[in-house]
């Protein structure tokens, strides 16, 4: 109990030290923004040695910042899941560092099922087990042909990967 309390006490006071994450190989949603853009593709926080990646809601986007997979439900998701990757690389980390993805669906009553398989899937390729905490929501998205659009935290050790 003394070591967890100390180690709170030491992540209670410690500095956080923050800064905004992009991978523009794999996505630019800025040029479609007015400038200047008033969100980041994602959010690091190293907290002593655990780091935790903040990642915007991603979507079916180019590196020129054009949607792409127009009208193609699992296209787009699999385009997503290539960005989220992405992004997860620029930082050192990958999909079994995820812990939670929020998964926001433009009709989630005709995507729902096609949505399950291919994340399913997805995680099975990635061997993640356990999978991530989720939840799906209907939404009206930024664009309106995009038809997924997918948020993450993600978690790891900083020293761990040293």
């Amino acid at each position: 109990m003394i070591l967890e309390a100390e180690l709170l006490n030491n992540l209670a006071t410690l500095p956080i030290e923050k800064r905004a994450m992009t991978n523009l190989r794999v996505l630019n949603e800025a040029y479609d923004y007015s400038k200047p853009s008033s969100f980041s593709r994602g959010m690091r926080l190293d907290l002593n040695g655990l780091t935790i990646l903040l990642i915007s809601g991603t979507a079916s986007i180019d590196e020129f910042g054009r949607s792409v997979h127009i009208g193609d439900f699992r296209a787009q998701l699999r385009r997503t899941y290539h960005n989220i990757t992405g992004l997860l690389e620029s930082e050192g980390a990958t999909w079994h560092d995820i812990v939670r993805t929020t998964c926001y669906l433009r009709d989630i009553e005709r995507d729902y099922a096609a949505f399950n398989e291919e994340r399913t899937k997805f995680f099975q390729e990635q061997g993640l087990d356990p999978v991530p905490a989720s939840t799906g929501i209907q939404a009206i998205l930024c664009r309106p042909e995009l038809l997924i659009e997918i948020e993450a935290i993600a978690m790891f050790r900083t020293a761990a990967r040293s």
